[in-house]
């Protein structure tokens, strides 16, 4: 509890923590709180405004876009916490691998990260699914493939830094196993940095899967997404404002919250900006 109220202190926490709540109470209790089935055709209210039964409008079909919008934060989270874990676990086992290895290993390791890093995120990963091809487990899979250096780099750092530790030293001396010591000490006293990564990294997820979709290479209709949503909103905007609109917001919402978030927690879990604030 002190530590949400810790997190709440800046008005930038604040927003961040309503913000990340909304968008996550939306993709958990979707079915409670969407007003409509989110694919309920109805070509008699197409591209309605909004009104006291469609609050957000409806689409070029005469879907609620309210409830639209309501299970694409489920495709937009779940994609997004799918990536996260994935690349957080394989950069992490990579980037500690690499610290504690011999420097052969260590240099591919390296250079393995060097070679994804060395293509900007979304057009990797616009290459990525090209090739392979759109559809969900596709998008996942392609994009874990993007930020595994981004974990990996951090993880490699932080053990390197820890490596020549005293406590870490003791626990050899003492016959400690390799696994033990990277479990029980090196994980622990790395893993802060890290997790304030993640959660500045859910953001970048987001707008990648919405960039994906959005050029029909991503979630594929007639699932909910954001990025479809915001194509629909493109494609009838002479017709009506309400869908880009309504599916910008709620990019701009789900992203800024949770980069806010992890500024919060990189402020808060450094004694130094702390003690500043």
């Amino acid at each position: 509890m002190r530590f949400i109220l810790d997190i709440a202190r800046s008005p930038g926490g604040t927003f961040a923590l309503v913000a990340v709540a909304l968008v996550c109470l939306a993709a958990l209790a979707a079915p409670l709180v969407a007003p409509h089935a989110p694919n309920a055709i109805a070509p008699v209210d197409r591209l309605l405004g909004p009104s006291l039964e469609h609050l957000f409008g409806t689409d070029h079909l005469g879907r609620d876009l309210l409830s639209r919008l309501v299970y694409g934060s489920r495709v937009a989270l779940g994609i997004a916490f799918s990536v996260i874990s994935i690349s957080l676990t394989a950069g992490v086992a990579l980037g500690v691998t690499a610290a504690l290895s011999p420097r052969a290993v260590d240099l591919l390791i390296v250079g393995l990260f060097d070679v994804v890093t060395s293509f900007p995120s979304i057009v990797l990963a616009l290459a990525l699914v090209a090739v392979f091809g759109p559809g969900l487990g596709n998008v996942v899979l392609m994009v874990s493939i993007v930020f595994i250096p981004h974990f990996g780099r951090v993880a490699r750092a932080q053990t390197l830094a820890l490596r020549n530790s005293t406590f870490i030293e003791a626990e050899v001396v003492l016959g400690a196993e390799r696994w033990r010591i990277i479990l029980h000490h090196v994980i622990p006293n790395i893993i802060g940095p890290i997790f304030v990564l993640a959660c500045m990294d859910i953001p970048v997820v987001i707008t990648i899967e919405a960039g994906l979709s959005f050029l029909g290479l991503g979630v594929r209709p007639p699932l909910a997404s954001w990025g479809n949503l915001l194509n629909d909103g493109y494609t009838y905007l002479d017709q009506s404002i309400w869908p880009a609109l309504s599916s910008g917001l709620a990019l701009m919402v789900a992203t800024l919250g949770f980069s806010l978030l992890g500024e919060t927690l990189r402020d808060t879990l450094d004694p130094k900006l702390r003690k500043a604030l």
